[in-house]
Formats: structure tokens, sequence, C-alpha cells
């Protein structure tokens, strides 16, 4: 630099300050700190349906031994998920029991991704994902205290667009602002809710790896709701309910019957070895059969397995089999059977779980034309020792339901006991 600017530079004071500025332009800007793909800590997770966004809670945290663990949590329901597969930022969550799949991208305290869900005949549903962290509320961050009170007992109709209705019960609790419960309907119940009262609306939600339900409604009177009831991307109903304290949904056993009395069940389906299996084989001579029409989609389904699986190695040596059809959404028996295999290690199933047809009541019913119908999954036959029908119920009212699910299990437990009574032929 001349001289002569060098002392006029320095009259005013500039040396330092210019001499820093060039200094500071010579140097690299500092590296942006890395984002972090640990998804270790609690989430508010939403699935993008046409009806809005359907939250769920989402947890994360690590075994002593470091593996990777999550938590669907809907109400008290929590679902803890160990089939998870992590590279990068990139997770991959397979669904207990389901061919489902959860598939998100980790940047830092948002997620983003997509979850997977199987429909008939093989279809993938895509439905977009996002999550934030430590957030902890279901549908609203900021309460609104005075609202209306959906706790109680409620005769319910669902519609569906082709003006087609069927009867529900609604039953909820509610504190404060916060509800929980379920919808028990003919074929099973919506299994846990989650929610909350804001002003004069209701809104309710579950994402359990299978079902992915989305309520919204408006008290039109304290002791009447109208409103809407999304299912997945496709499925949409409307729905009514009334406030009532002796709400019933009838007698489950009038739905699907023998077509003659003193019938006995003929089939003859592969496992998922491919090996025949009828009823008529010598394990099932002279013993109590309990056949169950299921399939590894179907969430009731689930309740059902999580509760005969240990009912089987209780009483098996007493003479009891258990035997469940599987009625996949897939018509491929190499894919039915694979769905089927991730079923049984879900749930530790020991008895046979055969591959029988597609999942509609319709394929069940030609499949097993001694009934009347297949009208719900799952549908539960009580065969005794001589291998006649001898009752069946249609549905399961599993864990979400409460003293419903109580009275069922004791039922069961009931025919199960009349049927091993029975002496041996």
């Amino acid at each position: 630099m001349p001289d002569n600017i060098l002392r006029t530079l320095r009259r005013f004071g500039w040396v330092v300050p210019l001499t820093a500025l060039l200094a500071s332009c010579s140097q690299a800007p500092p590296a942006p700190a890395p984002v972090s793909t640990d998804p270790v800590g609690l989430w508010r997770a939403t699935l993008a349906l046409p009806g809005g966004e359907l939250p769920f809670g989402l947890e994360f945290a690590r075994n002593a031994d470091g593996k990777l663990t999550a938590t669907l949590i809907n109400g008290p329901e929590r679902l803890k998920i160990t089939d998870i597969r992590q590279q990068d930022a990139q997770l991959e969550l397979g669904m207990r029991g389901y061919q489902n799949k959860l598939l998100a991208k980790v940047e830092g305290d948002v997620l983003s991704g997509e979850v997977v869900r199987v429909r008939t005949g093989g279809e993938l549903q895509h439905i977009p994902l996002r999550a934030r962290r430590n957030q902890s509320h279901r549908f609203f961050a900021s309460p609104m205290l005075d609202g209306a009170q959906a706790g109680g007992r409620w005769a319910v109709r669902f519609t569906g667009p082709d003006g087609k209705s069927y009867a529900a019960v609604g039953e909820f609790q509610q504190q404060g602002v916060n509800v929980s419960g379920t919808f028990l309907t003919g074929t099973g119940d919506h299994r846990f809710l989650a929610g909350e009262v804001r002003g004069q609306e209701l809104y309710l939600s579950t994402f359990d790896g299978g079902n992915a339900f989305l309520y919204r409604a408006q008290f039109r009177t304290r002791d009447r709701i109208e409103g809407t009831y999304w299912s997945g991307l496709h499925s949409v109903e409307t729905f009514v309910a009334e406030r009532n304290d002796a709400a019933s949904l009838g007698d489950e056993e009038n739905i699907t019957k023998v077509k003659k009395p003193d019938t006995r069940l003929k089939f003859q389906f592969p496992d998922v070895d491919g090996k025949m299996v009828s009823l008529s084989d010598a394990r099932f001579k002279g013993k109590a059969v309990i056949v169950t029409l299921g399939g590894s989609w179907c969430p009731n389904c689930h309740d059902e397995a999580a509760y005969f699986a240990p009912l089987y190695r209780q009483w098996r040596e007493r003479g009891l089999e258990i035997v469940t059809l599987m009625f996949e959404r897939h018509g491929d028996f190499a894919q039915a059977a694979a769905a089927t295999r991730t079923f049984r290690q879900e749930f530790g199933i020991e008895y046979p779980t055969l591959i029988a047809g597609i999942a509609s009541g319709d394929d069940a019913a030609k499949k097993l034309p001694e009934l009347n119908g297949v009208f719900g999954f799952p549908t539960t036959l009580f065969i005794g020792r001589d291998g006649r029908i001898l009752s069946i119920h249609t549905g399961f009212s599993g864990p979400a339901t409460g003293t419903h699910y109580e009275a069922l299990q004791r039922d069961f437990a009931a025919r199960v006991e009349s049927l091993l009574s029975e002496p041996v032929r």
C-alpha cells in the first residue's frame, strides 16, 4: 500500500479495522453444525388423511444393549415396536404383526416420510407422515377448557356413502378436555381411541400399525353428536351418536349360523409350509376345536390371537385344538404365507394357521358353505369333540373395551370348559 494512503488511514484510525476486515475476508465461513439423526425422544406424529391430520404419539428409546425401539401411543395403549432398521437418517419400522411399514427421515427435531399399508390385492397405500420432537399434545397445543362432555355411553349409527348403516356403541371417558375410549360394533371394536373436546367439537384418532382412524364431530345438543369418520385414504362414513346409558349391540350369536343343525365343518387348506390340513386329520380326532376366521391385516384378529395363543398352551393337554383360517390381502400363496408367518411370530402362535383365501366375507362364505355367511373378521366357531358346531361368535371385543373384554374372556373360557367336559368319543 502506498505510504501516502497508509498515512491517511492511520490519521483517521482505519488501519486496524481494515486489517481485521481483510483478514476476516480471507477466512472460510464456519461449517454448519451437523443435523442430528438420532430419533430418541418423544414425538407428536401426524398422518395426512382426507379429513385432516391424524395425530398419534411416537416415542423412540434404546435398550440397555443400544438397540433402538419405538412405541406407538394412543391414549392408555402402548405398542412397542422392535423391528427397526436405521441407515444414517433413514428409518424403517415394521408394524407389529402386519406387513405395514413406517418409513421416515430424521432431520434434527423433524421426522418426515410415510406409512405404507398393504390393502386388498396387495395394493400399497401411501399415507404422508410428519412428526415433531418434544411435543406431547394430541390435537391442540392449547386446550379450550369450557367444552362439551363426551364421557359416557352412546348409541351410535355409522352410515357409508352407499347409504348402508350399522349400529355401534360408543364408550368414552373424559378428564378435562382429554377423551379416550372406543366404538364397539357387531364385528369388533375400533381399538384404543384418544382425542379431545374443543368447545362443541370432538376429535378422536388412532394409529396402531393397522388402523388409521380419524373422527371429527359436532355436539348438536348435550346428548347428540354428528360427525365423520375416516379410515385410511379412501374410506369415509358419517355417524350420529345419542347419549344412552342402556345402549347395546344385541346378540353377536345371531349373525353367523350353521345352515343345518348338527353340521360338521369340512375344509382342507395349506399351512404356511404348504402342508394340507383338515379337521379329519388324526390330531383333531376326539378333540374340542376352536376354528377362527381371521387375517394378519385385521386389528381385532390381533387382539383375539393375543388371547388364544396362551389359552392354547394352557389347555391343549386337556384336549383343545385351535385352527385359524387366514383370509389375507394377497391372493398369492407365498405372499399370504409370509404375512401369516409375521403374524404367528408376533403372537407366539403354536396352533395351525392355514392359508384359506382372500380378505373377503364373500370368499370366506364360499370356502365354508356350511355357514349362512361370514359377516366380519374374526368369526369364531366352537366345535365339540364329536365334530358338531356348537356355537359361533362374530367379532372380538378387545382390551380397549374394558369390561366387555373381561366379559368376553369369561364367556370364551366357559365355552372351552364346556367343550372339554364332553366325553371323548
